[in-house]
């Protein structure tokens, strides 16, 4: 029996890529045998838009009465914006249900997105979340705003939904030997969500001896634990490595760690992350 701190939390917004986010979300929590929660944050409104703002020309009375109705005005626009919210929420769920997902709940909170996630980490052993939402829909922007502030923060695996989803049947991990790629290595081995997938372990931005280790390593313990694996050491820019590899393997999800003390380290450090994330075609786990 799974344990409330052993679920899988989707984080959705109310725009067309919950129900990506959904998708994988589901396919996760049926691989994992683990309850699925969908989060969905209602950010606080701006107290007053700075056009209808009168308080300096207005007296005491009038004043009061201003903030009043914008005060009723608001409390009006977040309960309509929980119920769509919650409607929107249920046909998730049961998309999730059809999908497979068992034990499938939903929740609204009414606040800061960030403070929320980082409260609900303790409660949970993976985040899912759209690698765009609303805000990028609106932009036109590849990576929604709190992506790569989710990705920094949060001490927990994510997983990164693009576009459209497809179950995974090829797995990649970009590993470059340091201490949270090799425990990325060790949880694919156990982790019931890669079983049966063949997987492609690519060293990317490094190569020659001593590269050779570590490699063997990795995959020695893959093919121990039943997988089919292959691996590469190859030059150039991680990124384009990486997603050269993606391209020409046919992988549909990547495995990476993040903040590790390597060339990846320094894409994370020059917020490269975002460039990859934006470039990846497939869904991304990242790793702490």
């Amino acid at each position: 029996m799974n344990h409330a701190e052993d679920k899988i939390l989707a984080c959705v917004d109310l725009s067309g890529y919950a129900e990506h986010v959904a998708d994988c979300a589901a396919w996760a929590a049926k691989r994992l045998q683990a309850p699925l929660e969908f989060l969905h944050v209602i950010e606080r409104h701006p107290a007053l838009d700075g056009t209808q703002d009168h308080s300096g020309t207005l007296g005491a009375n009038a004043n009061e009465t201003l903030l009043k109705n914008l005060s009723e005005e608001d409390a009006a626009r977040t309960r309509a914006e929980r119920e769509y919210a919650r409607e929107f929420l249920n046909t998730l769920r049961v998309r999730a249900e059809e999908a497979g997902a068992h034990s499938v709940d939903t929740r609204q909170r009414h606040g800061d997105l960030e403070e929320t996630l980082s409260e609900q980490q303790h409660g949970a052993s993976l985040f899912v979340l759209g690698r765009r939402g609303a805000s990028a829909q609106n932009e036109k922007r590849a990576l929604g705003l709190h992506v790569e502030w989710t990705v920094r923060s949060l001490q927990r695996p994510i997983l990164a939904v693009t576009e459209q989803f497809k179950t995974p049947e090829r797995v990649l991990i970009a590993f470059d030997g340091s201490a949270v790629t090799r425990k990325g290595i060790e949880m694919v081995a156990v982790s019931p969500l890669f079983k049966g997938l063949p997987v492609h372990v690519v060293m990317a931005g490094q190569t020659g001896r001593d590269q050779r280790k570590p490699l063997a390593w990795a995959c020695q313990t893959l093919e121990q634990a039943g997988f089919d694996v292959a691996a590469d050491s190859l030059p150039g820019n991680p990124a384009d490595v990486i997603n050269q590899i993606i391209n020409q393997k046919g992988i549909d999800l990547l495995v990476m760690g993040a903040y590790s003390h390597s060339p990846l380290r320094n894409l994370f450090k020059r917020s490269k992350t975002t460039e990859l994330l934006r470039r990846a075609s497939v869904p991304t786990l990242l790793l702490r």
